[in-house]
């Protein structure tokens, strides 16, 4: 068995979540461009890292990041290194260009991930789909497999949610906090930015007066998320798109890792219970990991921790690794 085991400074959440965004070395993951047009007219960048196996992992990363980010790239390496092939999703306007509709993406936006499964299995090539999310990704991979199971195509097998804010209203009052106003600066920051782009594309579509004046994630949901998105306000949007609702409906055997100490999450977003009712849900909560850190020692190579736990997974969820690490 390994545990995630990190020595000071890496207990803080803070480190672990910090450490890796600034100081990681890019993993070299060479990468092919698909661009997939979807049924509403509008497109999806697709990075594809391909070999000759018959089995593909699915990456969905997480708000604002994209299929270069350090914790993609990560586990992209770790795929191909198992002999997996690897397509890591970009959603719209984060794969360098900006989507052709008014609507983008948020944490409840299942469509995308729908129509490039169909892709795969049209295809005809993998014998078998794994999904692996990443915070706002893996809320949309978990919303995605409990919404309507009976709509996922046969090939999707197995499904990996890392630093999952399954409680997306518990996750912005975590957010919130004075501790995580360097996270919600940053984050706002690029929201705004893309918000200002996309208004260049539709004049008079957005209000921008006072947006530089935004201070967290309901302002902003409530100013532009929400309305671009047919929802009737934050609250609305953060209700009807948490996956922690969907979770006892998932069939699909599926892991969610959430460290207990990541500063992005709150209380509501650790789903013990569902974990314990749905046989073909695990959780795993290590001490330490922060929100897509979990830098540790003990993992065999270069790994990071969520890599070869969420390997592990994929390969056999009833492995000694995965289930020695399981909440009961």
């Amino acid at each position: 068995m390994v545990r995630l085991r990190s020595a000071f400074p890496f207990s803080s959440g803070h480190v672990q979540t910090i450490y890796p965004f600034v100081l990681r070395p890019r993993p070299d993951v060479p990468y092919d461009r698909q661009r997939l047009e979807t049924s509403d007219g509008d497109f999806v960048d697709l990075d594809w890292s391909r070999g000759r196996g018959d089995r593909l992992v699915v990456v969905l990363h997480g708000l604002e990041g994209h299929s270069r980010s350090k914790y993609v790239l990560g586990m992209a390496r770790a795929a191909r290194l198992q002999g997996l092939d690897v397509l890591a999703m970009n959603h719209r306007s984060c794969g360098g260009e900006l989507n052709r509709k008014p609507t983008m993406y948020h944490s409840g936006w299942t469509r995308d991930l729908h129509e490039v499964l169909l892709m795969v299995e049209a295809l005809g090539r993998y014998q078998s789909v794994d999904l692996v999310g990443f915070s706002l990704g893996a809320n949309v991979v978990l919303k995605y497999l409990g919404e309507d199971p009976s709509r996922i195509p046969s090939i999707v097998r197995r499904a990996v949610a890392l630093s999952v804010p399954c409680d997306l209203e518990d996750a912005s009052r975590a957010l919130g906090r004075p501790q995580c106003a360097i996270y919600m600066r940053y984050l706002l920051d690029l929201l705004r930015k893309k918000i200002i782009r996309k208004s260049r594309l539709f004049p008079g579509l957005f209000d921008l007066a006072g947006i530089q004046g935004l201070k967290n994630f309901r302002q902003f949901d409530d100013r532009f998320t929400a309305p671009m998105h047919g929802f009737r306000d934050a609250l609305d949007y953060w209700r009807r798109s948490s996956s922690r609702q969907f979770l006892d409906r998932i069939e699909r055997p599926t892991c969610i890792i959430n460290a207990a100490n990541d500063p992005f999450l709150g209380p509501q977003c650790y789903p013990v219970g569902e974990a314990r009712n749905n046989d073909s849900l695990s959780l795993i909560m290590p001490e330490t990991g922060g929100h897509v850190g979990f830098v540790g020692c003990g993992v065999p190579g270069w790994m990071y921790w969520s890599e070869w736990m969420t390997m592990r997974f994929l390969h056999d969820p009833q492995c000694p690794e995965v289930q020695n690490c399981v909440v009961r």
